[in-house]
């Protein structure tokens, strides 16, 4: 579990294919407190340290990420959004991040509003009723509020200190971000679904 509150940066310094999987051989701050089989938010992807070495520690992102996040697209030198999972006991900033992606996003606009930026996300239509109006949603693991939502797309509008210390700064139009909707809209969303048949 997660909080959607970025730790650090860290960057990519290799890529390996194995199979249909890829190896990835991180750097980041804290590697030195890393432990094998811990659990570290990658852009908001859940994903376990596998082997740890030379300063660097290694995740298998196997197919299913792949598939559902933009993980693949990354490049040697890439910063990734960091978080380690939740302690017990330590505030709870954010919201309920799980780092299990749904889908990614597309970057259609950035405006610089001379102190914040105004950032628009296009996402699957299909799943517009995950996103509320002031409702929290996660853009590769950052917990953020939706500032305002219309059809297929939502707007978000970042302070300063999320852009200078997420990898939101590398943001660009036509970029994948990686979105996690929030976990209560998921389940109730569900939920009547299934009561829908029933209704009709």
């Amino acid at each position: 579990m997660f909080t959607g509150i970025i730790e650090a940066l860290g960057t990519i310094e290799a890529i390996e294919p194995v199979g249909t999987n890829l190896q990835l051989w991180v750097s980041a701050p804290f590697v030195q407190e890393l432990k094998i089989d811990q659990s570290v938010a990658h852009n908001g992807v859940c994903l376990t340290v596998a082997e740890l070495k030379d300063g660097l520690y290694r995740l298998d992102v196997i197919q299913e990420s792949l598939n559902r996040s933009s993980l693949g697209l990354l490049q040697p030198g890439a910063s990734v959004n960091l978080e380690r999972c939740v302690q017990a006991g330590q505030r709870m900033d954010g919201h309920f991040v799980q780092g299990h992606v749904d889908t990614t996003g597309t970057i259609q606009q950035i405006e610089n509003q001379d102190g914040s930026w105004d950032v628009w996300i296009s996402y699957p239509p299909e799943q517009a009723t995950l996103i509320v109006q002031k409702g929290s949603v996660a853009v590769d693991g950052i917990s953020l509020t939706v500032a305002e939502d219309m059809a297929g797309r939502f707007r978000l509008s970042l302070i300063p200190y999320t852009w200078q210390h997420t990898n939101a700064h590398s943001w660009r139009v036509g970029s994948p971000v990686n979105l996690e909707f929030d976990i209560l809209g998921k389940y109730l969303h569900k939920h009547f679904q299934q009561l829908a048949p029933r209704q009709a």
